[in-house]
């Protein structure tokens, strides 16, 4: 019977390892990446990028961050770079 407790123990335990993700870490992902596509288009700073394209400055800059978005602010900031969300989160986010 321990010995039983312990197998299901131990598969809460890995189960649980593998789906859980480091939400921080995600978001560090997610503003590195807005800040790669920024300086892509040309832009060394971020407040010009954000004063051209209708986005609060302090804001975009918290994007850039790595600080939470809502989705609409998502969807805001891939329009401002011409691209869809499936293009935004084309690279950097690998595992």
């Amino acid at each position: 019977m321990v010995t039983k407790q312990i197998e299901v123990n131990f598969f809460c335990i890995m189960k649980k390892k593998t789906t859980e993700f480091n939400s921080k870490k995600e978001l560090a992902k997610l503003g590195k990446r807005i800040k790669q596509l920024r300086i892509e288009r040309g832009y060394t700073n971020y407040e010009n990028f954000a004063f051209d394209h209708d986005i609060a400055r302090a804001q975009f800059g918290r994007y850039e961050s790595g600080e939470d978005l809502r989705y609409l602010s998502l969807l805001k900031v891939a329009r401002a770079f011409g691209i869809s969300l499936k293009d935004l989160f084309s690279e950097g986010f690998d595992t």
